[in-house]
């Protein structure tokens, strides 16, 4: 009996230090994702350098290249978000485009060092003479 208590208590013990260790790595890895106007709402839960991801459509004309960074602005019709990109854009980055940034405030401005084109899972295949014409 003392040996079966013994064993219980020893797999509760592993069993609690798993579900603690977990719950620690993933609140330090978590990654919230957020649309402009959440984002300006919610500004003050993630101050500067805490990083999540904001998702938002490119406005059109507010594209400016500077020294190696792009400065943009996303929106998703209620809020408007000042971005800075650090690197090279996605493919297929251009006005009106729905991205995917991660990053972290810097004062007003959401500075991104990462950047996705977001579109959805149903592939179409290219016009003829488009990308892939047979030849």
């Amino acid at each position: 009996m003392a040996h079966r208590r013994f064993v219980y208590l020893g797999i509760g013990g592993v069993l609690a230090l798993v579900v603690a260790m977990t719950l620690t790595s993933l609140d330090d890895n978590l990654t919230y994702y957020l649309y402009p106007t959440e984002a300006v709402d919610q500004k003050a839960d993630f101050p500067d350098g805490n990083r999540f991801r904001l998702a938002g459509v490119v406005v059109a004309g507010s594209i400016q290249e500077n020294s190696g960074d792009i400065a943009f602005v996303v929106t998703d019709g209620g809020a408007n978000v000042e971005v800075v990109l650090t690197g090279t854009p996605p493919p297929l980055f251009e006005e009106g485009a729905p991205v995917l940034l991660e990053g972290a405030w810097r004062g007003q401005v959401f500075q991104a060092d990462e950047a996705l084109i977001r579109h959805d899972e149903n592939y179409e295949a290219p016009e003829e003479g488009g990308a892939y014409s047979e030849g």
